[in-house]
């Protein structure tokens, strides 16, 4: 590993020679971080249908930010069921803050 970039091995894998049991996985060894708070506003909810509302609350509590990214000012979005879902995440509360159909 040069960096803490990983090297991806597209080989097959020849235990005898590929095995280095010290090696160490970098970020890909740090845990999921548990289920943060989802503030998601009534008016917000009001522009999904009602059944999609759980699988989306569902996403939004796993966190979908890069690990990486803590910019309590930045707004993140991603599509989910021909919908733009914008929100913050402060303090380990995340708000829903726009939804835009697609």
């Amino acid at each position: 590993m040069t960096s803490g970039t990983p090297i991806y091995d597209v080989k097959p894998y020849l235990p005898f020679t590929d095995s280095h049991p010290d090696a160490l996985g970098g970020f890909a060894e740090s845990e999921a971080e548990s289920d943060i708070e989802v503030v998601f506003p009534d008016e917000l909810r009001e522009k999904l249908p009602p059944e999609l509302i759980p699988g989306l609350i569902d996403i939004l509590a796993s966190d979908p930010r890069p690990h990486y990214h803590d910019d309590p000012e930045r707004v993140y979005g991603f599509l989910f069921a021909e919908h733009e879902v914008f929100f913050t995440v402060r303090d380990g509360v995340l708000r829903v803050c726009d939804i835009i159909r697609k």
